[in-house]
């Protein structure tokens, strides 16, 4: 069997006292331990969220980094077909299905209000021999018969290609119905610029 302890004296007594005992210890520390497991489970969820967030940004921008990529490209597509259709031959053989012709001399306007050169006018070339259009197998032979014999009557065909009557429209001049006008078509660009 066990002796009792012996009584403390001097120092030791005193730091006894002082000291509480084992019992009421572990109740006091039960309060601190869930307020450390609540701050690691809080610190840890707002680690998983300011994480995920991070992924949804990056995905985000890879996203934006795509379309980016996609748009550029058909910038440069569409840039490449204004920089073919302004270049001078395509202009002049896109004016020239428009029916228009080259101008003749200028002449200028000096200062002083006196004419500076002699101005011409612009005459159309003569129209190139195009071969005659081969019927398709759906017309019917009755519909050709009065264009060829209105041409062959002696009306003049336009710069468009129609027939117009001998002497109502001087060759020179477009069709207006055939031709749309300048004013809805858009200004040249010049590339680069």
């Amino acid at each position: 069997m066990s002796k009792p302890a012996a009584p403390l004296k001097g120092r030791a007594a005193r730091l006894a006292r002082l000291m509480p005992s084992t019992g009421p210890s572990s109740a006091a520390r039960t309060p601190f331990v869930l307020l450390v497991v609540l701050l690691l489970g809080g610190g840890l969820i707002t680690l998983l969220l300011l994480n995920s967030a991070l992924n949804e940004g990056s995905f985000r921008l890879s996203e934006l980094k795509r379309d980016t990529t996609e748009l550029t490209d058909e910038q440069q597509a569409l840039q490449r077909d204004v920089d073919s259709r302004s270049q001078p031959d395509a202009l002049e053989k896109r004016a020239r299905e428009l029916g228009m012709v080259p101008g003749g001399n200028p002449a200028f306007l000096n200062p002083d209000g006196t004419v500076r050169g002699k101005p011409t006018e612009a005459t159309a070339p003569p129209p190139s021999p195009s071969p005659s259009p081969t019927p398709s197998p759906s017309a019917s032979p009755e519909a050709d018969a009065p264009a060829a014999g209105s041409s062959a009557s002696g009306a003049s065909v336009g710069p468009s290609g129609s027939p117009s009557p001998s002497g109502s429209v001087p060759a020179t001049e477009p069709d207006p119905a055939a031709a749309p006008s300048a004013e809805n078509s858009p200004p040249p660009t010049s590339p680069g610029r």
